[in-house]
Formats: C-alpha cells, structure tokens, sequence
C-alpha cells in the first residue's frame, strides 16, 4: 500500500476517533435518541479504548482488560434480554444502501490489500516464556518445538495446524505501537525464533494470507446474506457488514487467523441455519478449530430438537472426527500424533496455570468460578427460552462465545471476532418469532422416505 500511497497510515488512536465519528454519523437514530440501537452503538465504540490501553502495554494494560471486561459485560446482558425485546421497530441507517455498499467495499479493499502485502508478523514479547528462556538459559531448543510453545502461549486452545500459521502485521493502514525499548532477551528469542520458522516455511506464510483474506471475505458476505434472506432486508444485511468493517477491532486484527476463520464459520452455521448438516459441519468444523464453539451444542440442539437434529448432530459429529484425523498431518508417528490427542484433551487443565491478559493481573483462583458460572450459563440455554427461533439462537450463540472472553486464559476479551458478527446481526435483525426449526427446516431424507413410504401403502 506505501508503494502507491506514499507514507499511508493511520494512528490507531486517530482511527479510533475517525470511525467512532462515521459510526455516530452513520448510524446514531437523532430522531430516537433514547433507543436501544443507540445503546448499543455507544457500547460498541466504547470497546475501543481498552483495545488502545492493552495495545501501549505497561502499567495501564490491567486497566484496559478491566474496560474490555466491563463492556463485555453490558453486551452479555444485553444478549441476554435481547429474546425478550419483541417490538423492534426498523432503525435503517442514515445512509443508503448504495452509500453503505460503497464504504463497505472500499474498507474491504484496504483490509485486503493490507494483508496481500503485510509481513509475518513475530511473536509478542510476551510469547512461549519457556520455549524462549530455554533459549537464553543456553538450552537451545529445536525450532519446531520453540515455535509449538510460543504459539501455545499466543493463542492457547487451538488445533495444533492453526496454531502454526503466523500472522499477518497490518502497518500498511494501521501503525501499530512501537515495542518497548526494554526488550528481554526472552522477547528477543520468541522473534529469532519465529523469523528463522518464517524464512524456513515461506509456505505458511502464503496459508496464512490466504485463509484470512478468504475468512475476511466470508464473514462480509454471511453478514449480507443473512440479513438477505433471513431479515428479508439486503440494507440491515449490508448494515451490519459496513459497521463490522468499520470497527477499529476489525482493522487491528485483520491478519490474526485465529481470530477471522472461527468467526467466518460460526457467521456461516447461522446463514445456513435451514440446512441442519451444513450448519452442524461448521460448527464443528469451528469446535475443531477453537474448541470454545462446543459450547453452543446444547443451545444449537435444543433449536433443533423438534426437527433436524439428526441431521446437525452427523454435521458436528463427521467434523470433530476430521479434526482429529488432521492431526496426522502434523504428526511423524504414532507418538506424536497420541500426544496431540491428549493436548487436545487436556484443554482445561493447562490453561489454569497459563494465563495472560486479564487473569495475570488478577489473580486465576477466581477464573474457576467464572469458568463454572459459564458453563452452567451453557447448558441452561438447553432449557432457557423454551420456544427458540432463528432470533434467539443468534443472539443466545453471541452470548456463548462473548462468555467465553471471560475465562479465556490469553488475551481474553480481545477476541471479539468470535462473537462480534454475530451480535451485529442480532442488533439490526427484525422479529423472527415465526422463524422455528418445525417450520422453517423442511424433511430430512429419512422423514421423506417415510412419507413416500406411507403414501405408497394407503394407494395400494
């Protein structure tokens, strides 16, 4: 991008008052200020100053975890009664649908651009804290096995191929802040180390890219085709693409994989929620991933309980198993590949006593309550509402994977992505009481078959 625009970039604390101002301008409803669509614009901007606190680091880092936590915390209960907001009056956008298209594209344009020509982006300084000090303690360790570390400390619960890809730095539009000059001799073998795996793997680079641009694109485009045909509005669908586009978040994680794919998918589950085995394939398919998505199984098949059930549990299920077969792709013998498994098994107990982000400053003893209270929040969405449709598991899906933020051991709070889409949509979407799994799915093939069946014997 600096080769056609000469010196382009932006602040990211300038960026922040720039699309904090569009969004006002774009979507604030002047004529109803005291409405829950202005509510939930005020609490979307206000996610941005804790994303610049933890981004300058040092003593006010806490302080920024602690805002990302509290505004969590707000859309958490908004979700929450959100199924219980039956009038929603439509709130369209102070701006056309031709205008939204037009800035949605051209923030995508530079979104894209920016990751065709970023760099690999090294490990934080705060990265693989044992891989690294076995480097400055003089016990070298092997690439593979210092980068599998760090990469475990970057992102924690992933599957193990995610947890490979490098990022993608976006200093082409945004600038990102300069690292402390204090550099540790840790922080500068988490680099070494993972410039050496680039350079050595220039293919991974070329994954990486690839499949972020791809989730990018996905994501934009589940967001317009479920207000398409879901909203029966093409304008709230483009809507919500353009305020995710606009969104400082999205600018600052454009080349964070582990953000983008698990998002794409879940957005995708919920556009394709007529058709129960495609959307239990990227559920699962997002449960292999990140792992946190199966926590959306007991709300997913309660809305599918009275039809289609069969079919999304053969979705998840045929997914989580390709998920662990992969897992030979990364591994030599058969050692290798049992280790992974039980890596993947053990998700709950290393995380307990590797923490980042929020639990470093705040002591994890309380984060076992929190994982508790969490988890009882999951299976009660099996129960809790009784009667679900299409509006309820989109925004009671936005509440599992926000919920997740606050017991994440790395950076949590951070990964809005995760949860981001899909409280965009529930935010615009319309009443969709009448959208049910009873009459908005139609017949498996089995069910079909019955009926020919029954039909076939009462003509004979």
């Amino acid at each position: 991008m600096k080769e056609i625009l000469w010196d382009y970039s932006v602040n990211p604390t300038t960026w922040v008052y720039l699309s904090s101002l569009m969004t006002v301008a774009i979507y604030f409803k002047f004529s109803r200020v005291w409405s829950v669509r202005n509510l939930d614009l005020i609490g979307l901007i206000a996610l941005s100053p804790g994303m610049l606190l933890i981004s300058r680091g040092g003593s006010l880092e806490h302080v920024g975890y602690g805002l990302l936590f509290v505004v969590g915390g707000f859309f958490l209960l908004r979700l929450l009664i959100d199924p219980h907001l039956i009038r929603r009056p439509l709130l369209e956008p102070n701006l056309s649908a031709g205008g939204l298209a037009f800035m949605g594209t051209a923030l995508l344009v530079f979104l894209v651009t920016n990751v065709v020509t970023g760099e690999v982006k090294p490990i934080e300084s705060s990265a693989a804290p044992s891989a690294t000090q076995a480097v400055v303690n003089g016990n070298t360790p092997s690439v593979e096995t210092a980068v599998a570390e760090a990469r475990w400390s970057k992102h924690g619960i992933a599957h193990p191929l995610l947890r490979w890809l490098p990022d993608v730095s976006n200093r082409a539009m945004i600038s990102e802040e300069d690292t402390p000059d204090d550099l540790s001799p840790a922080s500068t073998a988490a680099s070494d180390v993972q410039s050496e795996t680039a350079a050595a793997h220039p293919a991974y680079e070329a994954m990486s890219k690839t499949l972020v641009i791809v989730a990018q694109l996905a994501i934009v485009a589940g967001l317009v085709f479920t207000g398409y045909l879901h909203f029966d509005s093409v304008r709230m669908g483009v809507a919500a693409a353009a305020l995710y586009l606009l969104l400082p978040y999205t600018a600052r994680m454009t080349g964070r994989i582990d953000h983008m794919l698990p998002a794409a998918m879940l957005v995708w589950a919920i556009a394709l929620y007529r058709m129960p085995l495609l959307a239990g394939m990227l559920l699962g398919l997002a449960s292999g991933t990140i792992f946190y998505p199966i926590f959306l199984l007991p709300l997913w098949i309660s809305f599918y309980w009275q039809r289609g059930l069969l079919r999304f549990v053969i979705g998840v299920t045929s997914m989580l198993i390709l998920a662990v077969g992969s897992l030979a792709l990364v591994s030599s013998d058969w050692a290798s590949f049992s280790g992974r498994m039980v890596e993947m098994a053990t998700w709950a107990i290393r995380p307990l006593d590797d923490v980042s982000g929020f639990w470093s400053h705040n002591g994890s003893a309380f984060r076992i309550t929190v994982i508790a209270a969490f988890v009882a929040l999951s299976l009660g969405f099996a129960l809790w509402p009784v009667q679900k449709n299409l509006g309820t598991l989109l925004s009671c899906s936005a509440a599992v994977m926000l919920g997740t933020q606050f017991w994440h051991a790395h950076q949590g709070g951070l990964y809005m992505a995760w949860y981001l889409p899909l409280l965009l949509l529930t935010i615009f979407r319309p009443n969709l009481e009448d959208r049910v799994a009873l009459t908005a799915l139609g017949e498996g093939w089995l069910a079909r078959r019955k009926t020919h069946r029954l039909r076939v014997v009462k003509a004979a």
